[in-house]
């Protein structure tokens, strides 16, 4: 029996993320971080959200980060979001990496702030149209 190989992953660009699907690898930079909530129980464990603006040459997006991974998106780290998923929210696109996803720091790429674009695909709301045969 041999062990079977691992693929090398395809890593794609913001603009080709389409609503409600998953298994995307990106390379992104953090642009903006910001904590939307904060709590925690009586027993100690907490719950920490953070809405992080991600981007690269193609587009930026929204993405929802839980708990410890708020701490790998500092403002201005280049990360790599493998396996990430992308969650409608009213209707809005939100990326998201779940526990079967990882994000990991990318040393080896430079993606200067002013090569990122600016178009949000976060910001164009879809609608849920029925076709009926």
């Amino acid at each position: 029996m041999t062990k079977q190989e691992m693929r090398k992953p395809v890593f794609i660009k913001l603009e080709d993320v389409q609503p409600a699907t998953k298994g995307h690898n990106i390379i992104v930079k953090v642009v903006e971080r910001k904590i939307v909530l904060d709590k925690r129980r009586t027993n100690g464990e907490g719950l920490r959200i953070a809405e992080c603006l991600i981007g690269d040459e193609t587009a930026t997006a929204l993405f929802t980060a839980r708990n410890e991974q708020i701490d790998q998106m500092p403002v201005g780290a280049v990360v790599a979001l493998r396996n990430c998923k992308v969650n409608m929210h009213k209707n809005f696109m939100r990326l998201a990496v779940d526990k079967w996803g990882v994000i990991k720091p990318v040393e080896d790429v430079d993606l200067p702030t002013e090569k990122i674009n600016s178009r949000n695909i976060s910001a164009v709301e879809y609608e849920l149209v029925n076709v009926s045969k």
